[in-house]
Formats: structure tokens, sequence, C-alpha cells
């Protein structure tokens, strides 16, 4: 099993950043693909940006091209997702994701397997 715990959301004005971090333990996850989901108030989960087991392919949203970024460290059993630009648009429950069926990047939540408890972000206008 594979426990994955979200850390770094909060309350930014927009133009703001924020850096979200995705502990995992149980399991070494440096060979799984990783993903950010969230999910606003009223809409559907949707896909923010994925990374492969070796961070050579990297895959984001067209929301957030441009003004977010996905890294890892295997080493450390982490991902982060750094926001910068934020808008308003941006406010929801951030989720991250590991997947023991794929390496590659994934787009798709029924890829993963694993799931955080979720951490919050709010851009305030």
């Amino acid at each position: 099993q594979v426990q994955l715990v979200e850390s770094g959301g909060g309350l930014v004005q927009a133009g703001g950043s924020l850096r979200l971090s995705c502990a995992a333990s149980g399991r070494t996850i440096s060979n799984y693909a990783m993903g950010w989901f969230r999910q606003a108030p009223g809409k559907e989960r949707e896909f923010v940006s994925t990374i492969g087991w070796h961070a050579g392919t990297t895959v984001y949203a067209d929301s957030v091209k441009g003004r977010f970024t996905i890294s890892r460290d295997n080493a450390k059993n982490t991902m982060y997702l750094q926001m910068n630009s934020l808008t308003p648009e941006d406010t929801a429950i951030y989720y991250c994701a590991a997947s023991d069926r794929y390496s590659s990047a994934r787009t798709y939540s029924n890829d993963y397997r694993y799931w955080g408890q979720g951490t919050q972000v709010t851009v305030s206008s």
C-alpha cells in the first residue's frame, strides 16, 4: 500500500504562488506515474498535471500550462507542484495520485490507484 499526503495549500491573492508537496510512504514510488488533480466546488475532478517515473515526461492541462510546474524527487519519495500566477479559477481541492500500473505520465484519473486526502487552495481576487 502507498499512502500519499499533500501539503502546501492555503489562501493566496491572485497573482501569487504556492508550492504543493505530495509525500509518499509505504513503498517507493520511483517507478510510478504521478499526477495532480483538482476539484472545485460544484465541479467534477479535473486533471492538472502528470509526470513520468524518470521525470523526463510531463503533461499539463491547458488551463495551467505556463504557470504550473510539476516535479519529483524520487530520493525523497515526493512530488511537487509549483503554482505561479494564480487566479481565482485555480481555487479547488488539489489531490495527488500515484499509479503502480503505469510508469509513464497519465492524464486519466482511472489510471491511478492511490490518492491523497487533498489540500485546499484558495485564491482571492
